[in-house]
C-alpha cells in the first residue's frame, strides 16, 4: 500500500478521510471494485463476471454467455482464447471483451497462448511426418511465424515451444537437445542448441528467463539428474547446478518468481519400503548461486503432496507425509519458518501478497481448509469446502475461490468464494460447470487494505476536526454522540411470544396466578401455608403458658 499512499491523489484525499470514517470505507471498496473478473464455463458456453465485492450480493455480468468448447486466459490476463468448435479459435481482449482475431485450424487437438498473449500455439492431428502440425501464430497480425512436426503430445511435451513469463526467452525440447529461438523474430529459426542427451523435461525460469532446468531420467545404471543451465549461449558449456538421484521416473519443476531457486519433486512408481501404493517422492532444492544442492529436510516420512513458492520467492511451503499430513513453510535456505500443524491436507496456496496461506485437503479428502496469517504466525479461521476440484486466491489476495467442476464430478457443480479468514462470502450452484478461473492481475496493482486502515486510524481525528474547513467541521459537530446500550438479557424465542399466546388462550385477559399454577404447585402451596399456621399457633400457646 506504500505506493498508493505516496500518490498525490490519495494524499489530497487523505485530508478528507480524517473527518469521515464512512467515507474511508467507501474509498477502500472502490480500490478493489471491478478490477478483476471471474470466468465460468458451462456446457452452453462461457461468461465473464466482474469480481467481488458484488453489488446486492450478486456478480455483475461483464460478458454474456459465448458458445465454446474450451477457454483459457494468458498468464498475464491480457487475452482470452476461446475454442468454439474443432477448428475455430477466437482471441479476445480480456479488458474490453472485444474479439481481436479468429483462426480456423483444421483437425485441432490443442491450443494455448504465450504468457503475454503475443502468440497462439496450436497442435493439429497429423497423418504424415511431412505435415508440420505444430504452429505458432502472431495474434495481432494473424500470420504463422513458425511450424514444425511433432509426433505426439504429452504433459511434458506440450506446449512444444516454451516461453519465459516475460517472453524474453523461447525454446523447444527436441531429441537429445534444447533448441532456442529469438522470441521477437521466429523467422530466424533455431539460433542455437544446447546438447543434452536423454533430456525428458524442461522448465524455464519465470522473469527474467535467464535459466532453464532440465531433467534426464536414469538409464543403464546412470542415475537421473536435474541440471540448471544459463540461457546465455556463451555460458552453457557447464551446468551451474546439478543434482543426481536414483528411483525417479517423473519430476515436477517449480521455479520461484525471482529465478533464484528451483524445487524438484522427484516421483518414482515403486516404493521399495512398501509403505505406499502410489510410489515414493522426494523434494530436492537447487539454487542458481550454488549455495544449495540437495534434499529439503522434511520431518515426516511419506509423499510430497504439494509445493508452492510465495510471490516474493523468498519462502516456499510444503505439504508432506502420510496422513495426517504435515505442512511447513521454509525460507530459501531450507530453514523451517513456521509449522502449520497436521491434518487431512494435500493442498497449500500462498495468496499473491505472500502474507496469507490457505492449507486445504481436496480431492478424496473431506475439504478442510485452514487460513493462516504467515506474518503474524496465527490461525485466522477454519472451514470446509467438500468435493472441490480447483482452488485459487483472487489477485488482490482478499478472496479464495473453490470450484466443483465436471468431468471430475458430475453433480453438485458450483463455486464458493471465501473471505481471507475463511468465512463464506458467495456461493452459486450450476447444473454443469467445467471451469472457473480468476483473471490474472499483477498483485502490485492492489494495495494492502489493512495497512491503509491502520495508517488512517493512527491519526488523531479529533485534532484535525478543529482545523478542518467550515462545512465539514460543522457537520461533524452536529453529529450526536451515541453511547453504547447495555445488551438486554437473552430470551428464548418461545418466551418472546408468551404474552400474546396467553392473551389468545384466555380471551384477551391475563390469567391469575392461581390459574397459572399446576395442581401440584397449588397442593404444595397449601401445605406450606398450613405449616406456617401450625407454627404460629404453637408459638402463641408457648407464650400463653409462660405468662
Amino acid at each position: 500500500m506504500s505506493s498508493l499512499v505516496q500518490s498525490p491523489t490519495l494524499e489530497i484525499l487523505g485530508t478528507y478521510l480524517l473527518h469521515s470514517y464512512d467515507f474511508l470505507l467507501r474509498v477502500i471498496n472502490l480500490l478493489f471494485l471491478f478490477v478483476f473478473i471471474t470466468e465460468a464455463r458451462e456446457p452452453e458456453g462461457f461468461s465473464i463476471w466482474k469480481g467481488p465485492p458484488f453489488t446486492n450480493g450478486q456478480p455483475l455480468v461483464k460478458l454474456e454467455r459465448v458458445p465454446c468448447h474450451a477457454a483459457r486466459l494468458s498468464e498475464n490476463g491480457s487475452r482470452l482464447m476461446v475454442t468454439k468448435d474443432n477448428s475455430v479459435i477466437s482471441v479476445y481482449d480480456s479488458c474490453s471483451s472485444n474479439q481481436i482475431r479468429s483462426f480456423e485450424i483444421p483437425s485441432l487437438m490443442a491450443a494455448t497462448l504465450s504468457p503475454c498473449g503475443t502468440y497462439l500455439q496450436t497442435f493439429q492431428k497429423s497423418t504424415t511426418p511431412q505435415e508440420k502440425n505444430v504452429g505458432l501464430w502472431a495474434i495481432d497480425s494473424g500470420v504463422s511465424v513458425y511450424q514444425h512436426f511433432q509426433k505426439n503430445m504429452s504433459k511434458t511435451t506440450w506446449p512444444a515451444i516454451v516461453f519465459s513469463s516475460d517472453e524474453s526467452v523461447a525454446c523447444r525440447m527436441a531429441t537429445n537437445e534444447i533448441q532456442f529461438f529469438d522470441s521477437k523474430d521466429f523467422s530466424k529459426g533455431i539460433i542455437y542448441r544446447l546438447r543434452l542427451p536423454g533430456v525428458a523435461a524442461i522448465e524455464l525460469s519465470k522473469a527474467p528467463g535467464s535459466y532453464i532446468g532440465a531433467f534426464v531420467p536414469e538409464s543403464k545404471g546412470v542415475p537421473a539428474s536435474i541440471q540448471i543451465f544459463s540461457c546465455n549461449k556463451d555460458s552453457q558449456t557447464q551446468p551451474i547446478a546439478r543434482r543426481s538421484f536414483f528411483r525417479c521416473s517423473t519430476v515436477a519443476l517449480h521455479w520461484n518468481k525471482i529465478s533464484s531457486g528451483l524445487l524438484v519433486v522427484a516421483q518414482s512408481d515403486v516404493d521399495k519400503s512398501n509403505q505406499s501404493y502410489y510410489g515414493e517422492s522426494k523434494l530436492n532444492y537447487l539454487t542458481t548461486d550454488g549455495s544449495h544442492e540437495g534434499l529439503v529436510p522434511l520431518r515426516k516420512e511419506g509423499p510430497v503432496h504439494d509445493v508452492q513458492w510465495s510471490y516474493s520467492g523468498l519462502e516456499f511451503a510444503v505439504v508432506y507425509g502420510f496422513m495426517p499430513a504435515k505442512a511447513t513453510i521454509f525460507d530459501r535456505k531450507c530453514n523451517p519458518l513456521l509449522e502449520l500443524g497436521q491434518g487431512p491436507y494435500n493442498t497449500i496456496r500462498f495468496n499473491p501478497k505472500g502474507r496469507l496461506v490457505c492449507l486445504a485437503g481436496f480431492g478424496n479428502l473431506p475439504g478442510n481448509m485452514a487460513f493462516w496469517d504467515f506474518t503474524e504466525k496465527k490461525l485466522l479461521g477454519e472451514t470446509k469446502s467438500e468435493c472441490s476440484v480447483t482452488s485459487e486466491w483472487s489477485p488482490d489476495g482478499r478472496y479464495f475461490m473453490t470450484a466443483t467442476t465436471a468431468p471430475r464430478l458430475q453433480i453438485d457443480n458450483g463455486i464458493k468464494i471465501f473471505h481471507y479468514d475463511g468465512s463464506l462470502y458467495f456461493e452459486k450452484m450450476f447444473t454443469k460447470l467445467f471451469q472457473a478461473d480468476w483473471k490474472p492481475e499483477s498483485p502490485e496493482s492492489f494495495g494492502d487494505i489493512n495497512e491503509l486502515v491502520k495508517s488512517v486510524n493512527t491519526l488523531k481525528i479529533a485534532d484535525n476536526q478543529k482545523k478542518a474547513p467550515g462545512p465539514i467541521s460543522s457537520e461533524i459537530s452536529k453529529t450526536p454522540v451515541t453511547t453504547a446500550q447495555k445488551p438486554s438479557a437473552y430470551r428464548p424465542p418461545h418466551a418472546k411470544n408468551a404474552a400474546s399466546v396467553k392473551a389468545e388462550l384466555f380471551g384477551g385477559m391475563t390469567p391469575s396466578a392461581s390459574e397459572e399454577m399446576s395442581k401440584n404447585a397449588l397442593r404444595n402451596k397449601k401445605r406450606r401455608e398450613k405449616k406456617k399456621e401450625k407454627a404460629a399457633e404453637a408459638a402463641d400457646n408457648s407464650s400463653a403458658g409462660a405468662s
